[in-house]
């Protein structure tokens, strides 16, 4: 009976221990929790970190092309007031933007670059001969057609760089201290020269006697004071098939012709100064012209119309 009664009691005993280490457990678990919620996150802390150096570290971004920074203003530029040549934008009485129709657009500049301005670049000085050939009625190469002002020049084919040339205004100065600005509307083939301007009897006049027939000179880009604006041409037999399309009167020369095609679609340029859209992409759409200083000018509601000048109403900026 006594042993009854002994096993008894080391049953109740073996109770009470294990109720007490549970509770124990229970009590522990419960401190730990508490302490671990006073901690601060730590989590949340590392997600910001990252996100603080990328914010601070312009090294981070990708660096744009030059073509996205002409185009493309930075937050600050955005701010600040707009450019010469922007549109300006008005507001409803909602206060919301409502873009104001236009035929064309001007797009921000960027520095010219070898690339676009080619041989012939800005702020530069040439040396070359001066000679002289019979311009008949000023048409050329350049397929501009007959010209109102016979101060034109045709350009050595070096320089010409396959119709690059075409509408660069020049400063020509001849070593008796005379100086004429000409119009490039022509190409001078071979024997012409690196360096060499064959001039309209006219143009050469106002430098030497027309006798002298071939003088020493210096020549430079200019981006005149030209009164008028751009015109676009279509070529004859033009379709939305296949077009070929031609900018006139431009104060600078050109870098580039694109169309509307999806996309901004770069046309190649012929030596005779048409630029080709073989399959008809793009043809009787907007058009975008770049200058070699970087200006784009984009120009719409031109119809497909072959040979007809027409104006698109803008111009470049003066350099």
């Amino acid at each position: 009976m006594e042993e009854t009664r002994q096993a008894a009691r080391q049953r109740r005993q073996r109770r009470r221990l294990m109720v007490g280490s549970a509770a124990g457990l229970v009590v522990t678990g419960l401190l730990v929790c508490l302490v671990m919620t006073m901690q601060p996150d730590r989590k949340e802390d590392a997600g910001r970190a990252p996100a603080t150096a990328v914010a601070n570290s312009q090294g981070a971004l990708p660096s744009a092309s030059p073509e996205q920074k002409s185009s493309t203003p930075s937050p600050s530029a955005t701010s600040a007031t707009p450019s010469a040549g922007a549109s300006k934008t008005p507001k409803t009485s909602a206060g919301k933007s409502t873009p104001r129709p236009s035929a064309s657009t001007r797009e921000a500049q960027a520095p010219a670059t070898s690339s676009l301005a080619g041989r012939i670049r800005p702020k530069s000085t040439y040396q070359g001969v001066a000679t002289v050939y019979k311009a008949g009625v000023g048409d050329g190469a350049c397929s501009y057609g007959p010209s109102g002002d016979m101060m034109i020049a045709a350009m050595n084919t070096t320089d010409y760089e396959t119709s690059k040339a075409c509408g660069a205004y020049v400063l020509v100065r001849a070593e008796n201290g005379a100086s004429v600005t000409v119009r490039i509307t022509n190409e001078c083939p071979l024997p012409c020269a690196p360096g060499q301007l064959d001039l309209s009897e006219q143009a050469f006049a106002k430098l030497a006697p027309v006798s002298t027939g071939r003088i020493s000179i210096s020549w430079s880009l200019l981006s005149p004071d030209t009164a008028g604006t751009i015109s676009i041409r279509y070529k004859n037999g033009s379709s939305p098939y296949w077009c070929g399309i031609q900018a006139i009167g431009h104060r600078n020369p050109l870098a580039r012709l694109e169309v509307r095609a999806g996309g901004w679609r770069p046309l190649t340029r012929t030596d005779y100064n048409y630029f080709l859209s073989p399959d008809g992409g793009g043809c009787g759409g907007a058009i975008r012209i770049t200058d070699i200083y970087g200006e784009r000018l984009t120009i719409n509601g031109i119809a497909l119309r072959p040979d007809a000048v027409q104006p698109a109403g803008v111009q470049f900026a003066r350099h």
